[in-house]
């Protein structure tokens, strides 16, 4: 077992409930890590043997391009494709940051982390 991340995927989108966050959009920072057995990549040196960093990281993107008002929906639909691509996956996490969130205070930023199986095995009961 192993795990494959991508960390610090930064973009400029428009999720958020407030009017300005969907105007002017805001900076969010997402970390991808997924849990997954490659021992055949380790040994055959194929990509196909092990999950495609640039599958995942195009999951992503697609899905900052789309706006939704909350950050753990987001998580969810990224965790859904993922696993609707690598079904074999033992564990994904996906960490959003929103970077200055319209709190009016000083805020660096706000994060939600979502977690399969544990959060959707807790979401079922």
């Amino acid at each position: 077992m192993g795990r494959v991340s991508l960390e610090g995927i930064e973009f400029h989108a428009y999720h958020g409930v407030f009017s300005e966050e969907k105007k002017l959009g805001n900076r969010f920072t997402v970390d991808i890590h997924v849990e997954t057995d490659f021992q055949q990549a380790m040994l055959n040196d194929d990509l196909k043997s092990t999950v495609d960093y640039y599958k995942v990281y195009q999951i992503a993107k697609s899905h900052m391009q789309e706006p939704v008002k909350l950050l753990e929906h987001l998580a969810h639909l990224m965790i859904q494709d993922i696993l609707k691509t690598y079904p074999d996956l033992l564990a994904v996490q996906i960490v959003i940051k929103k970077h200055n969130p319209a709190l009016g205070g000083v805020v660096n930023y706000s994060v939600v982390e979502v977690t399969y199986p544990d959060d959707y095995e807790a979401s079922q009961q």
